[in-house]
């Protein structure tokens, strides 16, 4: 895949880092004399020093053979110019970080796949490891929802019953689903006719927060 990838810092690295793993043919934009020097440096891939908010430095980039852009930067106002630019110039696939929720809006309005304050996302991610040790993988969707995985012990509520009978008498909120099961290291998708058993990994969705409450009568 033809890549672009627009800034380079901390998020912008670790992309570059997968990207350029995965063999991708990677050309990363950055105004930054110095991390762009870096960047060349570390890695087999062009690096461009300039303002991407150019049209004439995106074609420089290479966007007509480009399948996809990716922006990273911390100014979402940058990163909009980006994706404008990007649609104009017809790049298949765009995606851009969103710094500030109320402006997730005007990039989807540019067709862009957007991802919304990662900064929010990592510290979800870290209170809710420490807060409630029993969710693990927590990962929170763009529109709140959630996706997380528990582990069931003998005294869960699951234990010993169909995913069918569950749902039937409100173990699982309407709000919840169980996605997928883990066993003794087989992974399978849930049916209505899955039965949990002890020591069972479950990757769990749900609409809205999951309480502590129904957490505990989960995992037991």
């Amino acid at each position: 895949m033809y890549m672009i990838i627009v800034g380079a810092g901390s998020i912008g690295l670790s992309l570059i880092q997968i990207a350029a793993k995965e063999k991708n043919n990677v050309v990363v934009v950055e105004s930054n004399v110095e991390k762009a020097r870096d960047i060349s440096n570390k890695f087999d891939i062009t690096v461009l020093n300039g303002d991407a908010t150019l049209a004439e430095t995106l074609r420089e980039a290479g966007s007509e053979r480009a399948d996809a852009l990716i922006a990273t930067t911390s100014d979402d106002a940058v990163n909009l110019m980006v994706v404008s630019i990007a649609e104009q110039l017809k790049i298949p696939s765009i995606v851009s970080i969103v710094n500030e929720k109320d402006h997730a809006e005007f990039f989807s309005r540019l067709g862009a796949n957007v991802m919304e304050n990662p900064e929010e996302v990592v510290a979800n991610h870290l209170y809710t490891a420490v807060k409630r040790p029993k969710v693990k993988d927590f990962t929170i969707l763009s529109q709140g929802d959630q996706v997380f995985r528990i582990a069931l012990k003998t005294d869960s509520t699951l234990v010993g019953k169909s995913f069918a009978e569950c749902v039937d008498r409100d173990i699982v909120p309407d709000s919840m689903t169980v996605i997928a099961l883990e066993r003794q290291g087989e992974r399978e998708i849930v049916t209505p006719k899955t039965i949990f058993a002890p020591d069972d990994l479950l990757t769990l969705f749900s609409l809205e927060r999951a309480s502590d409450e129904i957490i505990d009568k989960l995992t037991g």
